[in-house]
């Protein structure tokens, strides 16, 4: 992830990043397409025709409220808006991975690097060793968590609490809780539950992260998020921060 590294080891998990600088990129994109319509005479382009141009479909207006979470029993605690985009998944983009990160630090410090407006990155959710989730970033947003902007767009981020390099980190408690948290993504957009739609940071192409690292017990992991995926699916209930 982005969080700093407070044991003094170095960070091998995930430094997120890359989707801001893309930001910026958009927003040249946006004001040469304004100039542009300038030039041609005050051309106003229609929602549709930006979509197009811009490479999605275009976006549905989707209600929000304050508070309301979309896995059932997280914590609402908001990242800052300039670490995710707000988008209307998956209207405007498809949902079809999940992708696993590990903190490199504590739980508190992913809360406070991705409340953090200049960190620049920001996963949906984080898990805490105990098993406690808390939600971040809606799922119908885009979080700047893999590096990789394509991927940001695809993806649900979830993060874990503890280091790559100590297997210690990843309790029981920890393993149950994001799984059940991945199956429950997993139902909603028809994700299938494998290794090709469910991956470490590690593989987000591009990357130069290791997380969530060797000690990571991908076979158990998998096992549970089947076993979650097969149970009856529970209503989410917010627990505002």
């Amino acid at each position: 992830m982005g969080a700093e590294d407070t044991s003094g080891t170095r960070d091998t998990g995930s430094t997120h990043g890359a989707e801001p600088a893309e930001g910026r990129g958009t927003a040249r994109r946006a004001l040469l397409l304004g100039g542009a319509a300038v030039g041609l005479g005050a051309l106003v382009l229609g929602h549709d025709e930006l979509g197009r141009l811009w490479g999605h479909r275009p976006r549905i207006s989707t209600p929000r409220e304050d508070g309301v979470v979309d896995a059932r029993g997280a914590q609402w605690i908001a990242a800052s808006g300039a670490n995710w985009r707000r988008a209307d998944r998956p209207a405007d983009y498809d949902i079809d991975r999940v992708v696993i990160h590990v903190v490199q630090g504590e739980y508190r410090t992913a809360l406070r690097v991705f409340r953090d407006p200049g960190h620049g990155a920001a996963t949906h959710y984080v898990v805490r060793k105990d098993g406690h989730v808390a939600q971040m970033i809606r799922e119908l947003d885009v979080a700047f968590h893999a590096g990789n902007r394509a991927m940001n767009e695809r993806s649900v981020g979830i993060e874990h609490e503890g280091f790559v390099d100590r297997k210690s980190s990843f309790t029981h408690a920890m393993y149950a809780s994001s799984a059940a948290l991945t199956a429950g993504i997993c139902r909603r957009y028809d994700i299938p539950v494998d290794r090709e739609h469910i991956i470490g940071h590690v593989e987000v192409e591009g990357t130069d992260h290791t997380d969530p690292g060797p000690h990571w017990d991908w076979e158990r992991y998998m096992r549970l998020v089947r076993r979650e995926r097969d149970r009856k699916p529970a209503r989410a209930t917010g627990t505002p921060a």
